[in-house]
């Protein structure tokens, strides 16, 4: 059997910027352990599988090593698939997920927005095991979902100069690390670190929106919020808290096109 991949930047209007994903869309489910081997042969930060489901499209998504609760930038790319490659002339993608709800994405323009959960967050006393694995002392920290923990800092260049040591970081037990500041060129910038589920640093993180952007918008009294992410391939992000929910808009370019073959449920090399 030979599957169409799609390889795609996103949250970018340049091709090399922003997060790459992989896009596989299919008209059923492969078995778990080949979406996840698939996932494993791509190497990037995760890669989307989406089913046409009726009136819209059931969505799930891998890093090389799990399966992931929600993902940003992978459904950004899925997005950009399906309205510019798949022909889809409405405006409006109605995916859902069974371990994060229905997730609506609207083609506006020039960029697709994703309509996501907010998330909560719970201060903690900071720890020098996560100072020590960061190379520097954060000001707050907060658990944040999924097993995740958020730390703040004073500024958007001590962000952007953190060098963490990353074997430490996974062995601390959080499966995601965000650390944010508020931005010097944009309202509040951020980078994320995911060693334990195999992202050393994820260029561009629009699931980790869903509990920035929630924060900054009662800190700095705004819901309409413009974020930078501060990785080496950069990225940036729209945002809006509307309710429970977070507006993220970005853009998405077209790096690769190829085919993927399994033959008889066994994973074979992809051919791009």
């Amino acid at each position: 059997m030979d599957l169409k991949i799609f390889q795609v930047d996103a949250f970018t209007s340049k091709l090399f910027g922003g997060n790459p994903a992989a896009v596989v869309p299919l008209d059923t489910w492969l078995p778990d352990e080949t979406m996840l081997a698939i996932a494993a042969e791509n190497n990037l930060s995760e890669t989307a599988f989406f089913v046409k489901d009726g009136d819209g499209y059931h969505i799930r998504w891998f890093t090389p090593t799990i399966e992931v609760n929600l993902c940003g930038h992978a459904t950004l790319a899925s997005a950009h698939v399906i309205f510019n490659e798949l022909q889809l002339e409405d405006a409006l993608i109605r995916f859902h997920s069974d371990r994060s709800g229905k997730l609506p994405v609207q083609r506006r323009e020039d960029s697709i927005v994703l309509d996501f959960p907010a998330y909560a967050i719970t201060e903690i006393e900071p720890s020098n095991a996560l100072a020590k694995a960061l190379g520097k002392e954060p000001q707050k920290v907060w658990n944040a979902i999924n097993n995740g923990v958020m730390a703040g800092f004073e500024t958007e260049h001590d962000v952007r100069g953190l060098e963490p040591d990353f074997q430490a970081l996974a062995k601390l037990g959080y499966e995601r690390v965000y650390v944010t500041a508020p931005g010097e060129t944009c309202d509040f910038a951020s980078r994320m670190f995911a060693p334990k589920i195999g992202i050393a640093e994820d260029p561009v993180t629009g699931a980790m929106h869903c509990t920035l952007a929630p924060y900054w918008a009662k800190e700095l009294g705004k819901n309409e919020l413009f974020a930078r992410q501060l990785s080496k391939r950069g990225g940036e992000l729209f945002c809006e808290l509307a309710g429970d929910r977070v507006k993220i808009g970005g853009n998405a370019v077209v790096y690769m096109k190829g085919e993927i073959c399994v033959e008889a449920g066994n994973e074979k090399r992809a051919a791009a």
